[in-house]
Order: structure tokens, then sequence, then C-alpha cells
């Protein structure tokens, strides 16, 4: 090392420090960020404590002092702070300094600022992905905490820094963030609404940090917002009897404005669908042409959520899991409106639930209450019927929880039987047809036909888990067998269902858990033949014959299925 050449950077720092015009604007002289840069990389090859003592002060008061004055800054002063920080985590055990307040005080003072700019994002995400295991490690609550302004990031840069986003994506996952997480990544596209809204209605988001609406005593930019939401008028008007009582409860920040625009986390907090501000929102996202932003929010949120949700089923313990099951069967139905992003999401919300409950089939219990209500809204819409056959899947496949919860098995089976009585019962399958043209009708008809075929395949396997429930299985698939509904799939079903049951080897062979409980030693999938002389009658499935007409009968021959030669 050239001794010349590291008092040449030392010389510049303390010069830049003292001068006065320094105070205006921290990075007026360009040069500053190259010394700075020059002396961590010295210090790095050198590895001096002596010289990495001598630069630390230089580096702290400068840091402090950018901060100071990044108000009044003319240019971004993020790569100046970031390579700060940089030292900062390479060298705080030498100098004794706790590089965490400086991480937070730059994501709240600068990066909440110019994360709008997409050579400050990118910075940024270098830096972390840079520094990642040592943040983990060190800060383990830092990243989860700024987890809402890290996704303006991405929200706002787009697919331009998608791969280095994913890079960091695990280290904001964390007990405490891990169910805020979820509606916020969901919420991608409904982020971007609201980023546009306060770019179109304030100007550039760089250089104004949003995070300041909430603490503003008179928030303008949210009044612009939420103006045509509420009254129609423009902010002009508002003005004009700025003391009136509708002025005063305009003053109010809407809490979906500010739940959206938030920089920290601050916990599981409730979405507000259903205010006059997100209806709004959503109507003028629809009813306008999708900006490439939006496009590109909609094309990253189901990879971002592959992430999130392998991470979910591997890493995070069983209690978060369970709590998340219930957040999404609220969002299933509850999306951005665009047809192909809705599909995409929805696939995956219904995987990574189905993955849930064949890691733990103690959820079906524990959820009981959720789970009802939602086969409760299987005629609601499309979306909530897909729901409930699924769930209906997975009562059944599961035994609606396991061998442990009869008592909740027997409720989740009173559930089943109460969704296919009000079926049979009522013009349930007509879904009021003179309110819908005959292409609905026949469509609504088709959909909750594949959802009674669901309710009865999940009674028919809960009976054959729960032996105790096996006479009112009974009792319940001869309704559905003697009624003749529209649908013939359904009382053929229930009919091949009833059948089967008569064969206690075949009926647990086909219709048993999907793994063995601790009490059975047979596999699923397989016959127990040596209880063949006394507990069969047939000697194949009944689904080899599932297209068979004729008489009612469980009695068949190899003929009746190999072909004639």
């Amino acid at each position: 090392m050239s001794d010349k050449e590291w008092e040449f950077h030392l010389r510049s720092l303390s010069t830049i420090a003292r001068d006065s015009n320094f105070a205006n604007d921290p990075a007026f002289d360009p040069s500053l960020l190259n010394s700075v840069k020059r002396l961590c990389e010295l210090c790095k090859n050198e590895k001096s404590e002596d010289l990495i003592a001598r630069v630390y002060p230089h580096l702290n008061k400068i840091f402090q002092r950018s901060l100071a004055s990044i108000s009044q800054s003319r240019s971004s002063i993020a790569a100046l702070l970031l390579a700060i920080l940089q030292f900062f985590l390479d060298y705080g055990d030498v100098v004794l300094h706790d590089a965490d307040p400086s991480l937070r005080t730059f994501f709240r003072s600068c990066l909440s600022r110019e994360f709008a700019d997409p050579v400050v994002a990118e910075a940024t995400l270098q830096f972390l992905n840079a520094n990642k295991k040592k943040l983990l490690s060190s800060f383990p609550t830092l990243l989860p905490q700024f987890f809402p302004l890290l996704l303006k990031l991405i929200a706002w840069n787009g697919e331009n820094l998608e791969k280095s986003f994913l890079g960091v994506l695990p280290g904001l996952i964390s007990p405490g963030s891990f169910l805020p997480l979820f509606p916020s990544l969901v919420d991608l596209p409904i982020l971007i609404v609201a980023l546009e809204k306060v770019e179109r209605s304030s100007g550039s988001l760089v250089g104004s940090s949003i995070a300041s609406i909430e603490k503003s005593a008179r928030p303008e930019m949210l009044l612009q917002l939420m103006d045509e939401a509420y009254t129609g008028t423009t902010i002009g008007d508002a003005e004009v009897d700025s003391e009136s009582e509708e002025s005063s409860t305009m003053a109010v920040a809407d809490p979906l404005f500010l739940e959206l625009l938030k920089d920290e986390n601050d916990g599981l907090v409730e979405r507000h669908w259903t205010s006059p501000a997100m209806a709004a929102a959503l109507q003028a996202a629809i009813n306008a042409s999708q900006s490439d932003r939006l496009k590109q929010a909609l094309t990253i949120t189901p990879r971002l959520l592959d992430v999130y949700f392998s991470i979910a089923i591997s890493e995070v313990n069983d209690s978060l899991v369970c709590a998340l099951v219930p957040l999404l069967m609220v969002r299933y139905s509850t999306l951005f409106p665009d047809k192909k992003f809705s599909y995409e999401v929805q696939k995956r919300l219904l995987e990574f639930m189905l993955a849930a409950f064949r890691r733990s089939p103690d959820f079906i219990a524990l959820l009981k209450k959720p789970i009802v209500d939602r086969l409760a809204e299987a005629y609601d819409n499309s979306a909530k019927t897909e729901l409930a056959l699924q769930l209906c899947w997975a009562i059944g496949e599961h035994g609606g929880g396991g061998e442990s919860h009869k008592d909740v098995a027997r409720e989740l089976f009173e559930s089943l039987e109460l969704l296919l009585y009000e079926n049979l019962s009522s013009s349930r399958l007509g879904l009021q047809e003179s309110t819908f043209g005959s292409g609905s009708s026949t469509f609504r008809k088709s959909s909750v036909s594949r959802l009674l075929c669901f309710v009865v395949t999940a009674i028919a396997k809960l009976a054959t888990y729960h032996r105790d429930l096996a006479p009112r299985a009974r009792v319940s698939l001869a309704k559905v067998a003697r009624s003749r509904i529209s649908d013939a799939r359904v009382w053929r079903r229930a009919r091949d269902y009833l059948g089967l049951m008569n064969e206690p080897a075949l009926c647990f062979s086909v219709l048993g858990p999907s793994r063995p409980s601790s009490g059975c030693t047979q596999n699923p999938g397989t016959v127990n033949w040596n209880e063949g002389s006394r507990r069969m009658i047939a000697h194949l499935p009944f689904y080899i014959l599932g297209e068979q007409e004729g008489p009612h009968s469980h009695d068949f021959s190899f003929s009746d299925i190999l072909p004639r030669v």
C-alpha cells in the first residue's frame, strides 16, 4: 500500500466533512464516494486494525451528517451511505460499532425516499444479497421489519430486479413477519395501483417519503388519492370549506392506503377490501389499460408466492402454518380482478393448503370452524365453490383430522350431510335458473354437481376411516342413490360407494386413509386378501366397471372386463 494514497484519501474525507457546502449537499463532491470505497479496499487488503480505527471516525461523521442533510441534497446519497454501511458491517467488531441503528436509519431516512430510483433499488438489493449471511445472523429482525419497504423495490422496478429480490426474499421471513408478509405479497398489484395514484397526484416518488403521510397533520397527498372515492370533487373544491365536518372526516387517513404504503411491519392488519377507496381503486384499475408496472407485478407475484410457500412448507413451524391456512381461505376469492392472475394465485393457494393438510392432518381438526364456514359459502361464487370442494376432499382424505379427533370428524360429517341434504331437499341445483342465461345455468349446475361428487366421496371416506359413522353414511348415500337427481354422475357415485361399503377390505383399500394409522398396518391402495373368504364378495374394485350398464350388482366375473377373442 502506498502511504501517500492512504493519507490523500484520509485528508479528503476530513476536508469534505469540514466543508460548509457538505451540510447543504453531501454528494456535491463526486470524489467523496471514490475516497470512501478506496479506503475500504485498503483496510481490507492491509487488515490493519490501526488503519481501520483511523478511518472509522471520519466515515461515521460523514454518515451522520449525510443523513441529517438528506432532505437538502440535490442528488442521491444512497451509494455513499451503502459504502459506509459496508465498512460498518465489515469492521464493526473492530471499532465497536453496532451497525443495526445505522442500517435502520438508512432504510427509514434514505431508502424510503429513493426506492423508486432504479439505481438505488438495484444497489440496495446488491448490498443486501452480498451481506445476507451477516445480516441474518447478526441482525435477524432487520429485513423482516422492513419487508413492506423492500416490496416497493420490486413493485416499482419490476422484472429487472426480480432475480436480486428473490435472493433477498427468504430473509424477509421470520416468526414475526411470516403471516403479514402473505397478504402483502398477494396484494403486490394493489400496491402498484396505490403507488401510481400517488405519483399521478403528487409527482415523482423519488425524494419524497410516502411513509410521512401517516404522520402528517394534513395529508394532502392522501386527500387527493381518496377524493374521487368519497366526494367526486377535486382537492380544490374540498379546500373551500376546509373546516367542514365532511372535510374533517376526509382528513382521517384511509386505513387501506396507510396499510399498503407503509414502510415497516406492523404485524397482521386487516385489509379493508370493502372500503370506498379500495372499491374505487379496483374499479379504476379494471376500466383503465394496465400499466407496464402493473402487468409485471401480475406476472411476478405468483413466482414470489412459489418461494414463500416453499419456505413455509419446509422450514416454518406448524403453529404458523396452521395460522396461515385460514388467511388463504379468506383471500382465495378476494384477489386483484385479473383472470389469469387470479387463476395462478388460486392454484398456488390450493396447492399449499393441501400440502399443509398432508404434512399435518391435525390442522383439519384445529381449523374446523373456518372450514365449516367455507363449506357454508360454497354457493356464493365459483371461487368459493372450488375452495369448498377442495376442503371436502381434504376432510375425507385425512379422516377429518385423524383417529384421535373423532368428535371433530363427526361435526365435519354433519356439515357435509347438511351440504348434501340442502341440495336434495330444495332447488339448490337449479340455483335460481331464471336469474341466469341458459349457458350460465348449465355451468353452475355442472359446478354444483362436481361439488356434490366431492361431498359424497368425503362422506364415504370419513365413514371408512371412522366406522361409527358408517350407518349414517349409508343413509345419506342411499338418499342420493334413490334421488336420481339431474346429474347421473352424483347418484351413480353414491350407488357405487354403497356397494363398496358392503365389502370392507376393498372399501378400506379404495377409500381408506392416505397413510396408515397407528392402529392399522395395511398400506393404502392394497387389499388384505386373507380376509376375502369372510369379508369380501367381489374380486375386483368397483371403479373398473364404473361405466358398465345393467342391473345394480357387485358380483362380477373376469369375463365382464376382459375382451372376448
